[in-house]
């Protein structure tokens, strides 16, 4: 039997991998990525549910298979056939999905399937399905990328098919063992026998069925008939009949796609917004933590001490980097990484932060044993140096906004030494702790998922790639773990303050992406287009 060790390990490096996909995706979406508000993409006209809806996305999403995928586009195209438990909207409500109604506690939660549910093959989907996924989810020797991000670790899972429950429970508290369901893709039991032959086909839950596969160029979705069970009851009565994700990797091809009609919705970001900007194309915004500082605080980096923090963040002018880094689209953030649609919304950035004022960060400098001199700011004979670790594949915005702060402290009197990563080495350069200041962000829809990067064994034993020892969030943290769901936002949001005010972590700015569409009509939610919500020639 495995040990609490083993399982910590592999925890560990489970959510390594998910940071990396995080990492890779933040030029579009990651896992959790960001929600918007409810409108239009397109112009008048009335709903046509026969027409085909087209789709760009800028790249393949890989593996379709429901328990293996977490590349943001693949958990997209996931959503259009997989249906879910709950939904969470945009401003952090609960609303019945496959499940009618549900009770929970930090430890145990029990669902009721509604009656009624298939997969495209006419099976029902029943409360034993739900469970038997859960349990091949928690199996670690089944090695799935979601336990421990839709699924609690240590859980296990039984069903009641008279009853149509579900129960499960964990070992260990999953305050928001509910909302982490808003990404759990329901299959049938029997598909867990092979779940790698979904990879390119589907056997789905949810509103439409996988009719055509052609990696590298297009995806075809059709609907089902008699679908019923959508978020907020939405049904396939006005939805498009077929729905085509085609991949388009450039982004100037996928704007003139839109103009000319070939595309009905994409995501577009950087300069060609322009011009679909200019050719008044709806437009959805999500949001997404893109400016973001976190300091190395091992021992033996200067960045250790707190006066240091503190110094660096005064000598920047954040919200001009900000703005730099966003093309001067993007918004103060307010978080220190849960992103929409997430059941806590609160505030826990704006005034937290230290102002810019760099006469107040040599005054700090001076009082914690540093000197200015012709070199620099040194301290026993050392000249203060800060290594910046930052992504090579967000785009010349972010770049310029890295040679920005580069600047600033080297004016301030920092040498700044600059290490550029991609998406293969992200994950193991924060692993050794080769930085001092590192831009890489980290979101989640769930304050809990935030506790093992902030909290806690630093790798090779855990996340905490910072080496941060905050002793108020650790404490409120704990408290805000015994509390279940939305309840325990307000001791989640004081926990995030704590990290804000001592300068463990440095929210900047939220990158608005942009959903363009036309000749339709759509809502968005943190991985994408909704698909109940389409609406074709409207």
């Amino acid at each position: 039997m495995s040990s609490t060790a083993d399982f910590g390990t592999r925890r560990a490096a489970r959510i390594r991998r998910v940071l990396g996909v995080a990492a890779a995706a933040s030029v579009g979406l990651s896992l959790a990525a960001c929600g918007g508000s409810s409108a239009r993409g397109g112009g008048g006209g009335k709903a046509d549910g026969s027409a085909t809806v087209t789709i760009g996305i800028a790249s393949d999403p890989g593996t379709l298979s429901p328990t293996a995928a977490l590349a943001g586009t693949a958990i997209l195209m996931i959503g259009y056939a997989y249906d879910r438990l709950i939904h969470i909207s945009n401003d952090g409500k609960l609303s019945p999905g496959v499940a009618e109604k549900w009770t929970a506690t930090t430890t145990s939660a029990t669902f009721t399937i509604r009656a009624g549910v298939t997969c495209q093959d006419g099976t029902p989907l029943t409360a034993a399905d739900v469970a038997a996924e859960y349990n091949y989810i928690a199996d670690p020797k089944n090695a799935s990328p979601l336990l421990g991000v839709v699924v609690p670790a240590t859980a296990k899972a039984t069903a009641d098919t008279a009853a149509r429950t579900v129960s499960v429970t964990t070992q260990v508290p999953a305050p928001f063992i509910v909302e982490m369901t808003q990404l759990l893709p329901l299959v049938c039991q029997k598909n867990l026998a092979d779940p790698a032959a979904l990879a390119k086909t589907t056997n789905a839950s949810g509103p439409y069925q996988l009719t055509q596969a052609v990696p590298g160029d297009h995806y075809t979705y059709t609907k089902r008939a008699g679908y019923s069970w959508g978020p907020g009851g939405a049904t396939d009565a006005d939805m498009p009949t077929t729905v085509i994700f085609k991949v388009v990797a450039n982004p100037s091809t996928a704007a003139n796609m839109l103009l000319s009609g070939q595309l009905n919705i994409a995501q577009i970001n950087g300069p060609d917004t322009q011009r679909l900007d200019g050719a008044r194309v709806g437009k959805k915004s999500t949001l997404t933590p893109f400016g973001f500082i976190t300091f190395n605080e091992a021992a033996g980096h200067d960045t250790a001490d707190p006066a240091v923090r503190k110094a660096l963040v005064e000598a920047l002018d954040l919200k001009q980097i900000g703005s730099v880094a966003t093309g001067g689209t993007g918004q103060p953030a307010t978080t220190i990484g849960e992103v929409a649609p997430s059941p806590c919304t609160g505030d826990s950035v704006t005034g937290n932060l230290p102002a810019h004022d760099p006469a107040q960060a040599a005054a700090d400098l001076t009082a914690a044993g540093w000197t200015k001199g012709g070199g620099g700011w040194t301290k026993d004979g050392k000249q203060l140096t800060v290594t910046q670790l930052h992504s090579s594949q967000l785009g010349p915005d972010a770049a310029a906004s890295y040679e920005l702060a580069a600047k600033q402290w080297t004016d301030f009197g920092v040498k700044v030494q600059d290490k550029a990563v991609d998406a293969t080495t992200t994950v193991t350069t924060l692993a050794s702790g080769g930085y001092d200041v590192s831009w890489i962000p980290v979101s989640v829809p769930l304050p809990d998922q935030l506790a093992r990067f902030y909290d806690g064994p630093t790798p090779p034993n855990g996340t905490n790639f910072g080496a941060i020892a905050n002793p108020d969030y650790t404490s409120l943290s704990k408290q805000a773990m015994a509390v279940a769901g939305k309840a325990g936002c307000p001791l989640w949001q004081q926990a995030d303050t704590a990290l804000v005010k001592r300068v463990d972590v440095v929210p900047i700015v939220d990158s608005l992406i942009g959903w363009y569409g036309k000749g339709v009509s759509y809502d968005v939610d943190g991985s994408g287009p909704i698909p109940s919500s389409l609406r074709a020639g409207s």
